[in-house]
């Protein structure tokens, strides 16, 4: 009996500090999400500065548009307009996120001003294999987006990549992650593009 009462009382100051560190971790959480967020932003504005040189300022537009994801779930996509010094616009950004051979990929896109062509994209978060799926963070892979054009884009195996179309080549030994990357950027910019022309952001000379 008194190994059972022993046993009890353990149990009972297990779950009691279980619940407290769970506690812990949340408050701890909701005290940095705004930190952190804040932080992507940066990181996210650095980027898009690289690919968009002209701008000087990225402004979130009031309302954001909402797409399909490859899943098939409703999700909404903040887009910012990224003006030069002058006050004109020079391109638009917006973050995308797909499955990925080891786990999510979270990419930020920048598009020229007409919304026609890809400036480029690159990598928010990842953790994909280190030597084969990291290497979507690479220029040789990436900048095979640079100009292609803001539609649907295709998986090649064998290509040239110095030619800039629709068609994009595929890292060897990591298919899986070039294949990820492609259909993110294709599904999303050819969502938010369709939306924001709906909208009348784009098109007809709204920029």
């Amino acid at each position: 009996m008194s190994k059972i009462k022993h046993f009890m009382q353990q149990s009972w100051l297990l779950i009691v500090a279980s619940f407290c560190f769970g506690l812990l971790i949340a408050v701890t959480s909701a005290a940095l999400s705004p930190r952190i967020r804040q932080n992507e932003i940066n990181k996210r504005n650095r980027l898009v500065s690289v690919l968009l040189p002209e701008a000087k300022d990225f402004i979130l537009l009031d309302e954001p548009v909402e797409i399909q994801s490859l899943q098939g779930k409703i999700e909404k996509v903040e887009i910012y307009k990224a003006m030069s010094g002058a006050d004109e616009c020079v391109g638009w950004s917006f973050e995308a996120v797909g499955s990925g051979f080891a786990d999510k990929i979270k990419l930020v896109i920048a598009l020229d001003k007409d919304f026609e062509k890809i400036a480029g994209f690159d990598v928010l978060t990842s953790n994909e294999t280190p030597g084969f799926g990291d290497q979507i963070k690479y220029d040789y892979y990436r900048d095979q987006f640079k100009g292609a054009p803001a539609g649907e884009l295709k998986l090649v195996t064998i290509g040239e990549r110095s030619t800039i179309d629709s068609e994009i080549v595929a890292i060897s030994g990591a298919t899986i992650s070039s294949e990820a990357v492609v259909e993110i950027v294709s599904n999303s910019v050819t969502k938010v593009k369709e939306q924001m022309r709906k909208k009348g952001i784009i098109g007809n000379d709204k920029q």
